[in-house]
């Protein structure tokens, strides 16, 4: 491992570079968490920012942690104009790129496996625009299927001050259950590829793509969410982050021999 010899063989090992290893915040344990909610919890909401190993499913990844925003793993953030290409392949979409410290996108298999575990998982959205006012909306509850579904995005109830961008139908544009789409792989609902159509020369990137977009956070020359953000309203910034959700309820029912969700 070079620079922190310390440090479990993760699987992402490719998203931070060498002198980067030693901000991991969580090495030595013998047991690793399944996400950053988990250490928030387990810290009692005192945990800080930064890079820490998760183990979603079977493979040790590392993930940032926006604890100070209640415990959320990043899975994608972005700034307007970034150096990092989001013009990626699927494979390259799937095992994720970039750097965590900075802009990146964690992988659409890690997303597939966070947003699978036990329970129900939401999905966060904070946008900050060039006066840096913030907003946030989230997906309650969130999935993305396996890569034989294409990574498919399922989204339940929408609430939040940024509008409702992936499952409201304004602009005829439904990113809620599409398949997702790289430049190298087509599932989108247009003739073209949605991932290759350019905008001040830059190609979409990869996207959960209809016939093509709503929203796209994935597109470096301007980041794109509704009225929100977009080329007349411009953001600095986007984040995507997941979490367990907080409408989980067990209800006991007489006539039944399990409980059920």
């Amino acid at each position: 491992m070079g620079a922190h010899s310390e440090l479990p063989p993760a699987e992402n090992i490719h998203v931070l570079s060498p002198e980067e290893l030693k901000l991991v915040l969580n090495v030595g344990l013998k047991e690793f968490p399944g996400d950053c909610y988990e250490i928030w919890q387990s810290s009692g909401g005192q945990a800080r920012d930064g890079v820490y190993l998760i183990q979603p499913a079977g493979s040790l990844i590392m993930a940032y942690c926006a604890m100070q925003d209640g415990g959320w793993t990043v899975v994608q953030h972005i700034t307007v104009n970034s150096s990092v290409d989001f013009d990626r392949t699927w494979a390259e979409y799937k095992l994720g790129f970039g750097t965590l410290t900075g802009d990146h996108w964690l992988g659409n298999e890690y997303l597939h496996q966070l947003t699978s575990r036990p329970g129900r998982y939401k999905l966060g959205v904070k946008l900050v625009d060039k006066d840096a006012v913030t907003k946030f909306g989230e997906y309650d509850p969130a999935l993305v299927e396996n890569e034989e579904a294409q990574y498919r995005l399922r989204l339940g109830l929408f609430q939040g001050t940024a509008v409702d961008a992936l499952a409201q139908d304004t602009e005829n544009y439904l990113h809620d259950n599409q398949r997702f789409t790289t430049k190298d792989r087509d599932n989108d609902n247009y003739f073209q590829n949605c991932a290759k159509l350019e905008f001040q020369g830059v190609s979409g990137g990869g996207w959960w793509y209809d016939a093509c977009a709503g929203a796209n956070l994935n597109r470096r020359s301007v980041i794109y969410w509704q009225k929100d953000c977009n080329k007349e309203h411009l953001c600095k910034y986007a984040w995507m982050m997941v979490r367990p959700s907080d409408l989980i309820k067990v209800v006991h029912t007489g006539g039944c021999p399990k409980d059920e969700l």
